[in-house]
């Protein structure tokens, strides 16, 4: 572990794999996504009262070297849902993630997160996150405490889910490992 990463395993765990309730799992991440999320807190841009001066103690190359870090660690490897696998959902949390709600105008999460929640590029993995964080994280996108997306895509559709949507969620994401 690099030395400038030692204060985030505390909260994260050493190898990233995440403290319930102190910090979520940031193996699986790309290094792209979490430096672009310490440079968030940094601005406060991602409002959070622990992550907010944790991130400010990370300055210049130090920044891609934690991040890098923790993105090469082993993530829970799940054979991933695709899309089309099924034609027909039964369960509306199941639905929300492979086909969406395009009444609500709510693209599926899969569209951006990729099969089974498990990232793409600037959009995080999901799956194997605690429950607890991405509940948190989706109302924070909601009351507007959370940004720095492109266009404000995740605050739009987090403000059309119900919170039983974003409880279900939560815990559907959470499962898969």
């Amino acid at each position: 572990m690099p030395p400038a990463a030692a204060l985030c395993g505390s909260c994260h765990g050493p190898q990233g794999q995440g403290v319930e309730p102190l910090g979520p799992m940031l193996a699986g991440l790309s290094s792209d996504y979490i430096a672009k999320q310490i440079t968030l807190f940094q601005t406060g841009k991602r409002q959070n009262a622990t992550m907010a001066p944790m991130a400010m103690t990370l300055q210049g190359p130090s920044i891609k070297e934690v991040a890098d870090y923790f993105a090469a660690q082993p993530a829970t490897i799940i054979t991933p849902h695709l899309r089309g696998e099924k034609v027909s959902y039964t369960d509306p949390t199941e639905r929300l993630v492979y086909q969406g709600d395009w009444q609500r105008i709510i693209p599926a999460c899969v569209t951006c997160h990729g099969p089974s929640g498990l990232g793409v590029g600037d959009f995080p993995r999901l799956a194997g996150q605690q429950a607890s964080y991405i509940k948190n994280q989706l109302i924070a996108w909601q009351q507007g405490t959370r940004g720095g997306d492109q266009d404000a895509v995740m605050g739009t559709i987090a403000g059309k889910l119900t919170a039983a949507e974003i409880e279900a969620l939560a815990q559907y994401f959470s499962t898969l490992k």
